[in-house]
């Protein structure tokens, strides 16, 4: 089972490929350190199953997640997090991840999430116990949401996710309503308080 890690940790990446290649006997093929190495790999579509962060530099796991799953619908991916799996797991298996891991669990959840997902298996989200205002909002809404709170300006995303300044201030309108939140502070600090914070890119 061939295996692309996308990581912007390098001692973080170096252990996965570990685990991966050393305990569960998988070949990784292909790493990367931002979004956009992941997006330009030639050996990508050669790959059964992508290990991806969330919080990605350049271009954001998220959005790696949307561009994959269209391009290379064949490629299973696992998304290998610090967010907690009952934050998280739910909208990545939405927008087409086979499987989600969070960073704190043992090594042999993921190479059998990995073993899942190569063998075309898909993991069931968790059932939220309370409906968050965050679950609310629309994937493209999600999306930018995590985006601004990661400390990108309005154009930087429309950039991103090739996309009109003026669509994204529309969505960030929309997130701002429905988070009840008057200002990208307290878009923070909500993001803050439901532990929703990305990384911040090295």
């Amino acid at each position: 089972m061939r295996v692309f890690i996308a990581d912007d940790h390098d001692v973080v990446r170096h252990g996965i490929r570990h685990v991966l290649v050393d305990l569960g006997g998988f070949e990784v093929v292909g790493e990367a350190r931002d979004g956009r190495e992941v997006l330009n790999s030639p050996v990508l579509g050669a790959c059964d199953v992508l290990v991806l962060d969330l919080s990605l530099p350049k271009v954001s796991g998220v959005e790696v997640l949307r561009r994959v799953r269209a391009t290379y619908p064949e490629l299973a991916v696992v998304v290998l997090s610090m967010h907690p799996e009952d934050q998280f797991a739910a909208r990545a298996l939405a927008d087409g991840a086979a499987a989600y891991v969070s960073k704190q669990r043992p090594s042999a959840d993921l190479i059998a999430a990995v073993r899942r997902a190569g063998a075309g298996a898909r993991d069931t989200p968790p059932a939220p116990v309370t409906e968050a205002p965050h679950l609310r909002l629309t994937r493209r809404e999600h999306q930018i949401f995590l985006l601004v709170v990661s400390g990108r300006s309005v154009v930087e995303i429309g950039a991103e996710l090739d996309v009109h300044a003026c669509t994204v201030s529309n969505h960030l309108t929309n997130v701002r309503t429905k988070l009840g939140a008057q200002s990208v502070a307290e878009l923070v600090r909500y993001a803050l308080a439901h532990g929703l914070l990305p990384e911040a890119p090295r």
